[in-house]
């Protein structure tokens, strides 16, 4: 096969790689807590076509000839930047300001996921019964800095306040905030760059990222944050998608062009015989 062609079609599924990841964070630009990515390239082997020599008139050539064979994705990067809080009228709606995550455990129950999506509900555990638990939108529940779910029982949703460490209060009869003795788990990691995602705002721990360390028990990181009343929006500059996207599609183009360029080139050749 002609190498131009070969080298123009990897561009071509590469660009198409890099078209989807923009157009998966344009999609996403409304989603809580959700994180930007990027897709990144790497040259394919190059191919000697003449090592280092001399001329016949014994004059050195000190490079060497050597042609490229395309292009692929190396990897797809995750972009952890703050996204702006937005207020929310849901009482038990939280925004991590830092580089915390929120956990919650899957709905296999044996998994625990990490979240920047703090659109959490406050649910009856049972229909008709007063024991309320802290659960995300889809009802998984949301785990403390002990790894256990998070329940009050006989209280009102409306009426839960949180501090910023993520402690849990409730009024007594005099209506002053008492500390319920439980508080919201915050986690970071070594490298968050690392985390392997498992929806549009959620990410499990691996090698990678290494473990992952608990606010409370961590003296020498910055702690996050926690703001209620408030949710942390998608950090997608549209801009930057749309300028992102618009390169993207020129450098596909161009890919197709050179590939329709060599078709005409190996129609010429084809036609000289005639």
């Amino acid at each position: 096969m002609v190498r131009s062609l070969w080298s123009a079609a990897t561009g071509m599924n590469a660009q198409q790689t890099n078209v989807d990841t923009i157009s998966n964070n344009l999609a996403n630009v409304n989603t809580v807590g959700y994180k930007a990515q990027g897709a990144q390239f790497k040259s394919l082997l190059y191919q000697e076509l003449q090592s280092v020599t001399t001329t016949s008139n014994g004059t050195p050539k000190p490079t060497n000839s050597q042609v490229g064979l395309g292009v692929r994705t190396s990897t797809i990067n995750q972009f952890f930047s703050q996204g702006s809080f937005q207020s929310s009228d849901n009482p038990a709606a939280l925004a991590i300001g830092g580089e915390g995550f929120f956990a919650y455990m899957s709905a296999d129950g044996e998994t625990i996921n990490y979240t920047r999506n703090g659109n959490f509900v406050w649910a009856l555990q049972d229909t008709g019964g007063t024991t309320l638990e802290l659960t995300t939108a889809e009802g998984n529940p949301v785990l403390d800095i002990d790894g256990a779910a998070i329940t009050l029982d006989g209280a009102i949703a409306s009426r839960i306040t949180i501090s910023s460490d993520g402690k849990i209060f409730y009024p007594d009869d005099q209506g002053v905030p008492t500390d319920m003795g439980l508080q919201i788990g915050v986690w970071q990691f070594s490298n968050r760059e690392g985390l392997e995602r498992v929806g549009s705002a959620a990410w499990i721990q691996t090698a990678a990222s290494g473990e992952p360390i608990l606010e409370n028990d961590a003296d020498n990181i910055k702690k996050s944050e926690i703001v209620q009343g408030y949710l942390e929006g998608s950090n997608v500059n549209v801009a930057t998608e749309m300028v992102n996207l618009i390169v993207a599609q020129r450098a596909y183009e161009m890919n197709s062009t050179a590939i329709q360029t060599t078709d005409e080139m190996m129609q010429t050749a084809n036609s000289l015989k005639r």
